[in-house]
């Protein structure tokens, strides 16, 4: 055992001194695998990254919020018609269905441009009504101020809370907080500034504008019964979410007379539902890459094998030297083959380094999350950059093994 470990600790001091001595052909030969490698690994690091992002976005928002949305069949959006949620259905989602809390509704605030004004600046933005329970479903937390309560949304009050983008637009200087802007002509106080939270799909999540509910709905007047609602929730036990799911599906189809058969025209979403739906697509395009990447790393493992063969035939009254000081075929098939993986190592280092840098520049200039590479693709990278010295190593190296010494010995 003594003996293989000294064997195998030689081969690769010779094979670490065989890249010396030829720098620039071991970089032109490591090149295939370099580029693969480096293919992979900057992939992998700006999906990784973006995942990580998206699962961190959710983690705030718990995986038993239920949201409750309209959904139009085909059939019926070819005919013209448009499927809506109302606030009777808000109402009877919040006293028939069990197990759940915190049931808040959420109306978009439709105006001309869906604009805010402040003194004489005017930016369009979106505009919803929702309850006071919207801060615990969505973690949205104010940075400065208040978020608006049960008694603002029992008295109809005028009051807003403001994403940080909305204040950078209006240009609003000191303090926001107890200042007024206005929303379809009616005033409304600042009590809140929203911390900030970035993009998500590229959609600026601090570019809003939230009032009371029964205040959207004053402002709206007739409008408000017409409006779709969004209904949102958390489910006491999550255990029971897809029993709970069942109820609201019950309601709901009886509350709008669908008959037995019909599609539904709403649609249920979990955040559970949609980290799967988006880890499967990270998933399934990690993969399709990888394997389309992957390529480079076989041709980079007949580039390998190539010079591997021409340093055997350079090298060849070295073999027969070592063979006629008693060197056995396994020493000499150790030898090369324990280059072939030094070299797909070295090639895979070099890689991995080169795809964390592209992977990041990738992603500064994308204005993308920060990338990331998970431990799984840094041992991938290595244990593939490896079988593929094994692979096409293992021909130059019986190649070498199987020279006759004295053969060897006369090669000129």
């Amino acid at each position: 055992m003594a003996n293989i470990q000294f064997k195998i600790i030689e081969s690769t001091r010779s094979a670490a001194q065989s890249v010396r001595a030829h720098r620039f052909r071991s970089f032109l030969t490591t090149l295939g695998i370099i580029i693969g490698v480096a293919s992979v690994i900057s992939v992998v690091s700006v999906l990784q990254g973006f995942s990580l992002y998206i699962s961190s976005q959710f983690d705030g928002i718990g995986t038993n919020v239920i949201n409750v949305e309209r959904y139009t069949p085909p059939k019926n959006r070819l005919q013209g018609k448009w499927s809506r949620l109302t606030y009777l259905d808000y109402l009877k989602i919040k006293e028939y269905v069990p197990g759940v809390s915190h049931v808040t509704p959420s109306v978009q605030v439709w105006g001309s441009q869906g604009g805010v004004t402040y003194r004489d600046q005017s930016v369009p933005t979106q505009v919803f009504g929702s309850a006071s329970s919207y801060q615990s479903l969505n973690a949205v937390y104010c940075e400065d101020g208040r978020f608006i309560n049960q008694s603002d949304d029992d008295s109809r009050r005028r009051v807003a809370v403001i994403g940080s983008s909305v204040v950078s637009e209006l240009e609003i200087p000191g303090n926001p907080v107890g200042q007024h802007i206005q929303i379809l002509g009616e005033w409304f106080k600042i009590i809140c500034v929203a911390e900030t939270r970035g993009e998500l799909f590229g959609f600026d999540q601090d570019d809003f504008v939230l009032i009371p509910f029964t205040t959207a709905k004053s402002i709206l007047g007739d409008r408000s019964w017409r409006t779709n609602v969004t209904i949102s929730m958390s489910v006491d036990d999550v255990n029971q979410l897809t029993q709970v799911k069942r109820y609201i599906t019950s309601v709901l189809r009886r509350a709008h007379g669908i008959k037995d058969g019909d599609p539904n025209d709403f649609q249920i979403n979990s955040a559970d539902q949609m980290l799967e739906t988006f880890g499967s697509i990270i998933g399934g395009t990690t993969l399709v890459l990888g394997g389309i990447v992957g390529i480079s790393l076989l041709v980079g493992g007949i580039g390998i094998m190539n010079i591997m063969l021409v340093s055997v035939t350079e090298r060849t009254r070295e073999i027969g030297i070592q063979k006629a000081l008693g060197a056995t075929k396994f020493d000499i098939l150790l030898q090369f083959l324990i280059e072939a993986v030094f070299l797909c190592l070295l090639g895979g280092l070099v890689g991995l380094i080169l795809g964390f840098a592209g992977g990041s520049i990738i992603s500064s200039i994308a204005n993308l999350p920060p990338a990331s590479v998970p431990i799984w693709a840094i041992a991938l990278s290595f244990g593939f950059s490896a079988l593929i010295g094994l692979i096409f190593g293992i021909i130059p190296a019986a190649k070498a093994s199987n020279l006759d010494p004295i053969d060897a010995l006369r090669y000129e």
